[in-house]
């Protein structure tokens, strides 16, 4: 996902810096829940007394005397609880543009009313986020350690001090998975997740998923690849890491899949190609990385880029890389995906 450092090859550094990974690309998240997605026992809505707890991808279980009010959590995690109605108070990961307007992955949040802890990799303010007295932390979480995402390595542990903390992982699993773990924090939160528009979200995602899938059935012909720009590489995501890609693979989305030695060298999320081997693979459509720290379509000037095929015929559309994860924000994914491949030429 982000190309951050790049410890390694980690998919943490990878994922931050925003190159190509299918997700993120150095991203480490919780590996452990492939289960049912389910696990996760809360007591206590933020609108109750009595004591809160809650399971998380990590198997460790956060607890407080009663439900967290001061919550801070990574921009898109406070994004999805905010489509729950469940406000945090500070935020951390890419939130606001180099114009001052609201990142992509902030969704619907108002930025001018959480305290911004960090905008960009390895930046978090420990001292601003004491202040907010913080009762939760909240991230996302890419490998089967349980790093959490956007979370420096080297502060971790005085940041992890000051309050218990909930990874929902979001590596190696379909996205309803961590949909549903979203919505279960959010219930325990104090979030009404029977209201009409949560409600009226989750029918929406799944009818969404069904046409999808039939859109695939369809057109198995069409072959999408899953890409991200930067200055010096092309990068082409694998479909086994990301929990988006592995829900559309399950669909029956026809991906470029480069071959396993190929994304080796990544922990398994991409292969980097030079801007003169971009046509290494055949594709009709192609998914690009909507993250600000990956350069947009609009913006590439590279010849070979030009001369693709789905190129020319128009059929570059976003690749949502790090999803808000809940059903409100994921619904326009499938459906953006399955109305490309309805509509799409057969050009490769």
């Amino acid at each position: 996902m982000a190309h951050a450092r790049l410890p390694q090859l980690s998919r943490r550094g990878v994922l931050a810096a925003g190159g190509a990974l299918g997700l993120t690309a150095a991203l480490a998240a919780c590996g452990s829940e492939k289960k049912d997605g389910s696990g996760g026992g809360n007591t206590a809505g933020a609108g109750t007394s009595g004591p809160w707890s809650f399971k998380d991808d990590r198997g460790t279980t956060a607890k407080r005397d009663t439900a967290p009010r001061n919550i801070v959590a990574f921009t898109g995690v406070a994004a999805a609880l905010h489509d729950y109605g469940v406000q945090v108070k500070g935020v951390f990961g890419p939130t606001k543009t180099k114009d001052g307007k609201p990142d992509v992955q902030a969704g619907d949040l108002d930025i001018s009313k959480v305290e911004i802890l960090g905008n960009a990799w390895d930046q978090f303010n420990i001292e601003k986020y004491a202040a907010l007295a913080p009762e939760l932390l909240i991230s996302t979480m890419f490998d089967a350690k349980g790093t959490l995402w956007y979370v420096p390595e080297d502060s971790k542990d005085k940041i992890l001090k000051l309050a218990p903390s909930v990874g929902i992982s979001v590596y190696d699993r379909q996205m309803t998975q961590p949909l549903q773990r979203l919505l279960a924090l959010a219930e325990s939160l104090g979030a009404d997740v029977k209201a009409a528009k949560v409600v009226a979200a989750k029918k929406r995602f799944e009818a969404a998923a069904e046409r999808l899938r039939k859109a695939a059935k369809a057109r198995k012909d069409i072959k999408v690849m899953v890409g991200s720009a930067s200055q010096e590489l092309f990068y082409v995501s694998g479909t086994n890491l990301s929990a988006d890609l592995e829900y559309f693979k399950a669909l029956g989305v026809n991906f470029v899949e480069p071959p396993a030695k190929t994304l080796k060298a990544s922990g398994g999320w991409f292969e980097n190609l030079s801007w003169e081997n971009v046509d290494k693979y055949d594709a009709d459509i192609i998914m690009m990385d909507n993250r600000t720290s990956a350069i947009q379509p609009a913006d590439l000037d590279k010849p070979t880029w030009k001369k693709l095929p789905a190129v020319k015929a128009g059929q570059v559309i976003p690749r949502v890389t790090e999803p808000i994860y809940s059903y409100d924000k994921c619904a326009p994914i499938l459906e953006n995906l399955a109305e490309a491949i309805e509509k799409a030429k057969k050009v490769s």
